[in-house]
């Protein structure tokens, strides 16, 4: 394929995954939107009120990072490992195989469909946010960078799943069972410092603590741990999991029987 006809390609791709999840906006964008203002009110005015403050900030303040990283994790995962394994489930994606378009430009594609829902989702709980607390960012250019970054990693764990289920449940237990504890387990809500040596030992084992850390670093200006580690860290994971997605995806691992 010549490169204009691999734009073209990938600009239809990503279009129709946008415009997936924004059809069905009230499914997609709406409920994540009105769960963090459950979390705002719950453990940011109700609890936070008898925490007080949090490595010298406000618990309102201190969580805001979390929360909006929690749902741009949550978000980008599921929008890839849902829309994908549909494809495989209508045999959808096989006319994709069977193209002359690159793997990588399919692999692509669905990633970039994620990050949008991923990162929409993160700017309305951003948004939301403003009516509980005023929001600051004392590192722009880092916050960005950061929260890109996680949509992409898990953009690309959504993708991978999708290629492994075997049916619809199969795409709901890795969101349940893993990304649940790790997230509600990677300082969203707290600080390691707060933990027993121990724990602050097993808590460093998590990959999400080091994104909220510097996403929260982006916004406050503290960290838990090393920020240039964590991105270092980060951008690790989005090359070995690109390249596992996209060899599965050459293999035709979950979509050939």
């Amino acid at each position: 394929m010549h490169p204009w006809q691999i734009a073209i390609a990938l600009w239809t791709l990503v279009t129709k995954e946008v415009r997936r999840f924004t059809r069905i906006w009230p499914q997609t964008l709406l409920p994540p939107s009105i769960t963090m203002t459950m979390y705002f009110i719950i453990f940011g005015s109700l609890i936070g009120s008898r925490i007080g403050e949090m490595d010298g900030f406000d618990y309102m303040d201190y969580i805001v990072p979390g929360l909006i990283m929690m749902s741009v994790i949550t978000n980008s995962y599921s929008n890839v490992a849902s829309s994908f394994f549909s494809n495989k489930f209508q045999r959808s994606v096989e006319e994709m195989m069977v193209s002359p378009m690159p793997n990588w430009v399919v692999l692509s594609g669905f990633v970039i469909g994620g990050m949008a829902r991923g990162l929409g989702v993160g700017l309305i709980v951003t948004l939301v946010s403003l009516f509980f607390t005023q929001v600051r960012v004392e590192h722009p250019l880092l916050t960005l960078v950061v929260v890109t970054m996680t949509a992409m990693l898990f953009s690309i764990g959504g993708f991978i799943n999708a290629l492994v289920a075997n049916k619809f449940d199969d795409i709901s237990i890795v969101p349940i069972f893993v990304l649940t504890p790790l997230t509600y387990l990677g300082g969203v809500f707290y600080s390691i410092d707060l933990l027993p040596n121990f724990w602050q030992s097993v808590s460093m084992l998590n990959p999400i603590l080091y994104m909220v850390n510097v996403f929260r670093y982006g916004f406050l200006g503290v960290s838990d741990i090393p920020v240039v580690f964590a991105l270092i860290a980060v951008a690790a994971f989005i090359l070995v999991f690109y390249g596992v997605a996209l060899w599965m995806l050459g293999r035709g691992k979950g979509i050939r029987s």
